[in-house]
């Protein structure tokens, strides 16, 4: 037993550390061409309006952006949100609608802290962000698995679940899901999937949380609007991000919702940090003000439509075709399927020592399912470098057949 095990909560025999981070860590100094992390591209950083930016910043409003702020976000910036917002079809809403956070991870943290207790029923993708399950997990609800397809979550087969668990009269509580460029499978549900989960939110009176970090990164196509554009009720928690449009670095996010719902999240957050990093908020206000983010959207959206179409014509060159693969119409990753035998999790570490790191998939299942699937990413390395590290990987699977 750790010397200090005695002392810590029960809560923290709860705790998962992040598969990503881990390896992140790993990876960092080393030569190995890393499908790890969601990183963003660095040549998509707009760096020199960053610059200007905080000088001008510094120069005029220095007094407020280096002051303590509002815990729901600097005024400024909450109003550059509800027209940028916007652009995902969200309309009809104000200020006081919008929560603005430390990165879109926080928000998770305190949207499932203050709506989900043990025992509660929660629908999840299968498989869905890691992230977001293990903050899930420390709650303790009762899972609910859907799984997806290249339409996104299988909702035929949730309305049966949801059918049965109101039979035995147990409520749900709330879906997570990713319906754009979704973490980590890459499929996009279509316009009339969207609006058949919100039919089905209505009729079983269950809310959403809707993570919408790629709605602005699909390059396949067009976006469709999202969940929260077709909510009439108010049941949609809407989460946006910086992190994959401006700098991960800033680490900003944001919420729309019902301003009942954004009320209980002030109030947690200032048990947790106070406020976001105000200087951070005023530079992202004058980026969407500026139209910083809307000008370097196109060159990302089609810097990573190459990236990903160099990684599916290498792992169709590469790999076997016993795996399955998705085919992303946005975001940062492929996922993939590898024959039953194959644990990739095991394969993890000969991977490494061949100088390739990917995220094994059994994370991202709640039950830990999908032993045999991984998560590539093809925003952050080199175009080289994806060609390089897929024939690696193809070769390495191909060892194991």
């Amino acid at each position: 037993m750790a010397k200090w095990q005695p002392f810590l909560s029960k809560q923290t025999n709860e705790l998962k550390s992040s598969e990503i981070r881990d390896l992140l860590k790993l990876t960092e100094g080393r030569e190995v061409i890393s499908f790890a992390g969601g990183l963003p591209d660095p040549s998509t950083f707009p760096v020199e309006d960053i610059k200007k930016i905080i000088d001008e910043v510094l120069d005029t409003k220095s007094s407020s952006a280096l002051q303590y702020t509002a815990t729901a976000g600097v005024s400024e910036l909450r109003k550059q949100l509800v027209s940028f917002t916007a652009l995902r079809g969200v309309t009809n809403i104000n200020e006081n609608n919008i929560f603005v956070s430390v990165g879109s991870q926080e928000a998770l943290f305190i949207i499932f802290n203050i709506l989900v207790d043990q025992g509660d029923h929660v629908f999840v993708e299968k498989p869905t962000y890691l992230t977001a399950l293990n903050v899930l997990r420390v709650r303790k609800p009762e899972f609910h698995g859907v799984p997806v397809t290249e339409k996104g979550p299988n909702l035929h087969e949730m309305e049966s679940q949801l059918k049965k668990l109101k039979s035995e009269g147990k409520r749900v509580k709330l879906m997570y899901v990713i319906p754009t460029a979704q973490n980590p499978a890459g499929t996009t549900m279509y316009l009339e999937e969207r609006k058949y989960l919100m039919e089905l939110a209505s009729a079983y009176d269950f809310l959403i949380v809707e993570d919408d970090a790629y709605g602005f990164l699909v390059f396949d196509g067009d976006s469709p609007p999202s969940l929260k554009a077709l909510d009439t009720e108010g049941r949609v928690i809407y989460l946006g991000t910086f992190s994959k449009i401006l700098s991960p670095g800033l680490r900003l996010g944001w919420v729309v919702a019902d301003e009942e719902i954004i009320r209980e999240l002030e109030l947690f957050k200032q048990n947790v940090d106070l406020h976001t990093p105000s200087l951070n908020q005023f530079v992202a206000a004058e980026a969407i003000k500026r139209g910083v983010i809307q000008t370097n959207l196109p060159k990302t959206r089609d810097l990573y439509r190459r990236k990903r179409d160099i990684m599916i014509d290498a792992i169709n060159n590469y790999f076997p075709d016993a795996v399955k693969r998705t085919k992303p119409v946005g975001g940062m990753f492929v996922f993939a399927w590898l024959p039953e035998k194959i644990d990739t999790t095991k394969m993890l570490q000969e991977a490494m020592e061949n100088g390739v790191a990917y995220v094994p998939g059994s994370s991202f299942f709640y039950d830990y399912s999908g032993r045999n699937t991984m998560r590539i990413n093809y925003s952050f390395p080199s175009k080289s470098q994806i060609e390089r590290g897929i024939e690696i990987l193809g070769n390495l699977i191909k060892s194991k057949l």
